[in-house]
């Protein structure tokens, strides 16, 4: 149904069942166009490429975002190459003491940078456990609504269990705080449908395009609330692009919208890659709706077929999922071998520690949900 947009990539690795789009998602063939024609831009505009990008490419990819989320503000996104950089912009707008609340099982650039920050006593965090059911997020709303944070920091889905947040809006508007929220939603964007409308003004949002998305890596985005004043100490001279606050000879300024947290000069490739992606899903009326019911078809007969079979006692189980499947393993030398034994059957999957993980797309059909299901049957 959706491999004919994926052709380039499964010629490249026929044979191979992909299940790892959690890690590294197929392109859709649209994104060679793309790659070819930033070149061809900036071959063409040469010193005046920029004006071009930021009115034409840049422009479209906020709207595109913007309409995949529903938010009333596309000027209020930018881009950065990783959302470690995003992610550090805004922790270099808090105070030295700062106070953050985060949890157990963030993605690893956030987790070891607050770790670093702490080491050095310039932040003061606290984690909780997550769960991965109704209790934690409970917990975690009781602790946020201590009021004693200035930051707040969460995924919408766990890269380690594939836990979500069932109902992002009800969990924001739940916390009463005066802490600034971000949200990670790098397993979320382009895979659930999620609707900011109601909390656009209220959170931070990031997330990026090298998964469902599958526009590569290179092209991440923070949303920021209009109305927020923070001046990041990480902060690069595109943030000093459009209307500006501050503007003073002893005062570095700030744009008043999402440059605000801008960097500096990047590879605009991932942007086309991305524009184009999200473009051929407009243009075919395939919506987020759409990839999460295809998936959520694929997972069920997964999940049925694996029944019986060493996998079945493994499934880390949560009350909502995102678009992978984690299995835990007593060691992660047991994981590492299955691994390699799915590996050797010409399936590609993908572990961290003892968390083995299967992660669903579109570019996958019955065909080949019924083959891995042969294979794990035949591993035993």
């Amino acid at each position: 149904m959706y491999k004919k947009y994926f052709e380039r990539f499964l010629n490249a690795n026929e044979g191979k069942l992909h299940f790892a789009a959690h890690s590294h998602h197929y392109w859709p063939d649209v994104t060679r166009d793309a790659q070819i024609k930033y070149w061809d831009d900036s071959a063409k505009y040469v010193d005046e490429k920029w004006g071009k990008f930021f009115s034409n490419e840049f422009a479209q990819l906020q709207s595109n975002i913007a309409n995949v989320l529903n938010i009333s503000k596309p000027q209020q996104i930018t881009f950065a190459p990783n959302t470690h950089e995003l992610a550090y912009r805004v922790l270099s707008a808090l105070p030295h003491g700062a106070k953050i609340l985060t949890t157990d099982s963030e993605f690893y650039s956030f987790d070891r940078q607050i770790n670093r920050l702490s080491e050095e006593e310039i932040f003061e965090v606290t984690k909780i456990e997550n769960t991965n059911d109704e209790s934690f997020i409970e917990n975690f709303i009781q602790e946020a609504n201590t009021d004693k944070y200035d930051l707040i920091f969460i995924s919408q889905v766990f890269f380690n269990s594939a836990f979500a947040i069932k109902d992002l809006v009800s969990f924001v508007k739940a916390i009463n705080s005066k802490a600034e929220i971000v949200i990670d939603a790098y397993h979320a964007f382009m895979a659930l449908p999620t609707d900011l409308s109601e909390i656009e003004d209220r959170i931070f949002y990031m997330a990026g395009g090298y998964k469902y998305c599958g526009s590569g890596e290179g092209s991440c985005f923070l949303i920021s609330p209009q109305d927020t004043n923070l001046t990041p100490r990480n902060t690069g001279w595109f943030a000093q692009m459009g209307d500006l606050t501050n503007f003073s000879e002893d005062k570095v300024p700030f744009s008043n919208d999402g440059f605000r947290f801008a960097g500096s000069t990047m590879d605009f490739t991932a942007i086309y890659r991305m524009n184009a992606v999200l473009n051929l899903w407009k243009q075919e009326n395939i919506s987020v709706r759409d990839i999460h019911a295809h998936v959520e078809k694929n997972q069920t007969e997964f999940l049925s077929g694996i029944l019986g079979t060493k996998l079945e006692s493994k499934i880390v189980t949560t009350t909502s999922r995102g678009h992978f499947i984690a299995f835990k393993f007593s060691t992660s030398q047991e994981c590492e071998d299955y691994a390699a034994d799915l590996k050797a059957n010409q399936v590609n999957v993908d572990y961290r520690r003892n968390i083995l993980r299967f992660g669903f797309s579109i570019y996958q059909d019955s065909d080949d949900i019924i083959k891995l299901i042969k294979i794990i049957k035949n591993i035993g």
